[in-house]
């Protein structure tokens, strides 16, 4: 699973990180970041986080292998 951040867009709601703590954060500025291995432990909170992004700036796409 690939997890993108438009960062131009991001304006530090934080809805994804309270939608799925276990992705992503906050950075210092306040703006979405994913953890460490977040991509693999997204679950089925991954794309409810991405769809209460007030902005859509978080996308997330399957890996093809």
């Amino acid at each position: 699973m690939h997890i993108g951040i438009d960062k131009d867009v991001c304006i530090g709601a934080g809805q994804c990180a309270l939608t799925a703590p276990g992705v992503f954060t906050q950075d210092d500025d306040g703006y979405s970041t994913l953890l460490p291995g977040g991509e693999d432990s997204g679950g089925p909170l991954l794309r409810e986080a991405a769809r209460a992004c007030p902005v859509s700036a978080i996308t997330v796409s399957e890996t093809v292998s």
